[in-house]
């Protein structure tokens, strides 16, 4: 099996399209973690603030992944809204990280995949990576991003400056708290986000791991059906468990490896 062969076979661009109910979903799953995060953070319950915090993270990356590939079901303008909110919310300029994940599709795994350079590190390695991996994809944007990137990049980098130092000096505590957590979860991708879902599949690059327990995939809110997502990147995420059957219905004894 190819991967051409693959993508002929599997009926998929059904699939690209949401209803109203599902384009809400997309849109506002953040928001309930967010709140609660913060909520539990300003009455500084620190360690049960930690997993909603952790789920916003998750949710947003979801959420700015789908923008990524105009799979938000917004306009245009919404969509760069939602990438420009998550910035500031996440402390990284998700337009940057857009720039260097889609070079990530073209060029999977090759010397020109930024992004993709902790998959070929141990585990340990990917760790340790990850904060050279945050200011890596900055860099990368403003070298070799068109101009729109550019501009994007340094209004996110501009107002992410600006918040950050407003919660400082106003000595927000529960803000703080939040800053540094997604500082963390950023120093995290290239293990996370990277290394989990592409470690050993140099191969075949476009055939990333994936994950087919049902509740793993509920925690992490299907964000690890990361075979599906490399070869149809314009599904929604909401719609990956649904393709993901069709995938194992059209070819049963095809290899998976498993994310975790």
């Amino acid at each position: 099996m190819t991967e051409q062969e693959l993508l002929k076979t599997v009926q998929w661009k059904d699939l690209k399209s949401l209803n109203v109910k599902e384009i809400f979903i997309e849109n506002s799953l953040t928001i309930p973690f967010f709140v609660l995060s913060i909520t539990l953070a300003y009455f500084k319950q620190y360690l049960f603030a930690l997993p909603f915090s952790a789920f916003f993270f998750l949710t947003g990356l979801r959420q700015v992944h789908n923008g990524f590939h105009h799979a938000l079901g917004t306009s245009k303008f919404l969509t760069w809204l939602t990438l420009y909110l998550n910035s500031i919310l996440m402390i990284v300029s998700i337009h940057a990280v857009k720039f260097n994940h889609l070079r990530h599709h073209k060029h999977c795994l090759s010397e020109e995949d930024y992004e993709g350079k902790s998959a070929k590190m141990t585990w340990y390695g990917a760790i340790l990576y990850g904060p050279i991996h945050f200011f890596l994809i900055h860099k990368v944007t403003f070298q070799l991003g068109n101009a729109q990137y550019k501009k994007n990049l340094l209004l996110e980098l501009m107002s992410i400056c600006i918040f950050v130092g407003i919660v400082f000096y106003l000595q927000l505590n529960f803000l703080i708290y939040h800053i540094s957590v997604m500082l963390i979860g950023e120093f995290l991708m290239a293990f996370f986000a990277v290394w989990t879902v592409h470690h050993h599949t140099h191969e075949h690059p476009q055939f990333a791991r994936t994950q087919r327990s049902h509740w793993k995939n509920k925690i992490t809110f299907n964000m690890f059906y990361h075979l599906e997502h490399h070869l149809f990147p314009a599904v929604p995420t909401i719609k990956l468990p649904e393709l993901a059957k069709r995938i194992d219905q059209a070819f049963p004894k095809m290899e998976k490896k498993k994310t975790f």
